[in-house]
């Protein structure tokens, strides 16, 4: 199904960091709202991923270095409108609820909107990931002051905001910097609550205890550094 134009709100851009993710393509992509460009960052797929997406209208990036932030960072930079927004394209997230999140930071309620997912699956969000992701939240908010209960994939900013955080890190520690460096910069963080589903195929990070790990341990050394300022080239 196409999604109908939004002609009342604000466009963007979607950033789709994509490995082997061809089943769940053709349904993410349907779900992206008429009039937005999907950017799906193919990193290193060998399923065809990059073929499916570009024959169902997408933008294709290739990123040849592994790492999700890579694949994210890449996006980014390929990115065009005012606002860019960000979303797993292995159907656990729906994109059209991205045209809500764009409409409130236009609207001025935040400068960084995340997507809380709130899973509606049984399996949708295994509890070592939900134990790794709550032990994080507590960390940032000793770190920053923000109290996040959860710090998803799913978000949405002003793009020029997200280039001048000065973005480094390019594996599982990139959803992190970008919180972080956007408190530190001044910028207003929220979230709101996003429904979330059973991922098509599995999971390349937090299906496993030791693919969690690795993510937390990347997103530890996040919140060992110090702040940067914004603007700063990287």
């Amino acid at each position: 199904m196409i999604l109908p134009s939004d002609d009342s709100g604000p466009r963007a851009d979607i950033v789709l960091p994509c490995l082997d993710e061809a089943a769940a393509l053709p349904g993410v992509l349907a779900r992206v709202p008429r009039g937005w460009r999907a950017i799906v960052v193919d990193n290193g797929s060998t399923d065809g991923s990059a073929d499916v997406a570009r024959s169902l209208g997408a933008t294709v990036v290739h990123e040849p270095r592994r790492g999700f932030g890579s694949a994210c960072h890449a996006g980014l930079l390929a990115s065009e409108a005012e606002f860019v927004c960000f979303c797993d394209c292995d159907g656990s997230l729906d994109p059209a609820l991205l045209t809500g999140f764009v409409r409130r930071v236009a609207d001025g309620e935040c400068d960084l909107l995340l997507g809380r997912r709130r899973p509606r699956e049984r399996g949708a969000w295994p509890a070592h990931a939900r134990a790794g992701n709550a032990a994080l939240s507590r960390m940032l908010h000793r770190r920053t002051g923000l109290r996040l209960r959860d710090l998803g994939p799913m978000r949405a900013g002003r793009r020029a905001d997200l280039l001048a955080l000065g973005l480094t890190d390019r594996r599982s520690g990139y959803p992190l910097q970008m919180v972080v460096r956007a408190a530190d910069a001044g910028l207003r963080v929220a979230e709101t609550d996003v429904p979330y589903l059973a991922r098509t195929g599995k999971s390349k990070v937090t299906g496993t205890w030791l693919g969690t790990w690795h993510a937390v341990r990347d997103m530890r050394a996040v919140l060992a550094e110090p702040p940067v300022p914004a603007g700063v080239p990287q």
